[in-house]
């Protein structure tokens, strides 16, 4: 039944204006909003859902992955855009000086949205 649905996922915000502010020009994302709602429009046919909830607290875990080429050109590009990266020092998920972990596997950032949910640029081999 749900095999050939074409789901998709989404998350809580507190401010839906500040949502569409940070991801539209903040991170450059194609946002449409519609009853109340955003629509951010990842790669093709990737849309995922962003929706209000007052009493909104952020997960503890990263909801949302960015993939790229080169995690330095990305964490550079958005941190002239005004992004900034979480440091987690003293952890195992400890970063370096701009953000980024390189303690084994893929290299990754990490960064917040204006609601506190976490996300991350990381480093694929494939197409970002």
């Amino acid at each position: 039944m749900l095999e050939s649905s074409k789901a998709f996922s989404g998350f809580a915000v507190k401010d839906v204006a500040a949502a569409k502010t940070f991801y539209g020009d903040t991170l450059g994302l194609r946002v449409t909003e519609e009853n109340g709602m955003l629509t951010l429009h990842l790669a093709p046919d990737r849309p995922t859902i962003v929706y209000p909830k007052p009493d909104h607290v952020p997960a503890t875990y990263t909801i949302l992955n960015f993939p790229v080429a080169d995690i330095e050109a990305a964490v550079d590009e958005l941190s002239a855009r005004g992004v900034r990266f979480e440091h987690y020092e003293g952890t195992p998920a400890e970063t370096d000086a701009k953000g980024v972990f390189r303690g084994g596997g893929p290299l990754i950032a990490w960064f917040t949205d204006p609601s506190g949910n976490i996300l991350s640029v990381i480093e694929t081999d494939g197409p970002g």
